[in-house]
């Protein structure tokens, strides 16, 4: 009561001046950063949540992510759950079993383009991790038009690479975070490579 909700879609939301949209105003299958106010707009703030609505009549929505969870270092607005979806779709199809994941961009210096590296712990590994590249890089292609743009002949974005992680890395990244438990969770996607260098790391010291 005396909450008013608005939406920008995450293809405006890291803009200077994003604009916002009315409830009446959304479309189907478009990425928002929910924003609430007072009715008064005394004040208003971000929840940290992105939404894709599913439906108009009735309003029905899916939470696909966080405003902070993302890649977009060429313009290809990756968001979590176009990354999650296609990793569940990757594991069916490659046979294998994805514990944890996170990934960042490469960005492109004079000999080679960019691309997005995962860092990725399996419970069951694929039988070739280069199949599992290839199949997960379609599978997102399949999701994200945006991506699929910069990968078109790798006009912008080379095919994805993977690292396969010694199981515990992740644990034990959070652990030097001290972060166990609770809602702790590693950033699935992340706009710079900070916290995939550290788990890297982590990982080469195996």
């Amino acid at each position: 009561y005396g909450i008013f909700y608005e939406f920008i879609p995450m293809s405006d939301f890291h803009t200077n001046k994003p604009r916002t949209y009315w409830i009446d105003e959304v479309e189907l299958n478009t990425e928002y950063a929910v924003i609430i106010s007072t009715n008064a707009g005394l004040w208003r703030y971000s929840l940290g949540d992105t939404i894709s609505f599913t439906s108009k009549n009735p309003f029905r929505f899916k939470i696909t992510g966080r405003t902070s969870s993302f890649i977009n270092a060429f313009g290809e607005e990756l968001m979590v759950g176009n990354a999650e979806e296609a990793i569940v779709e990757a594991q069916k199809i490659c046979d294998c079993e994805v514990s944890e994941f996170t990934a960042a961009p490469v960005y492109l210096d004079e000999k080679n383009k960019g691309r997005h590296q995962w860092a990725i712990e399996f419970n069951s590994p694929p039988k070739s991790l280069s199949h599992f590249e290839e199949v997960l890089d379609q599978e997102l292609q399949n999701r994200n038009s945006d991506y699929e743009a910069k990968r078109k002949a790798n006009l912008a974005l080379e095919r994805l690479e993977i690292v396969s992680c010694s199981n515990g890395t992740f644990y034990k990244w959070l652990k030097s975070k001290k972060k166990l438990g609770g809602q702790n969770k590693i950033p699935k996607l992340c706009n710079d490579r900070k916290i995939l260098e550290e788990i890297l790391e982590i990982n080469r010291n195996e």
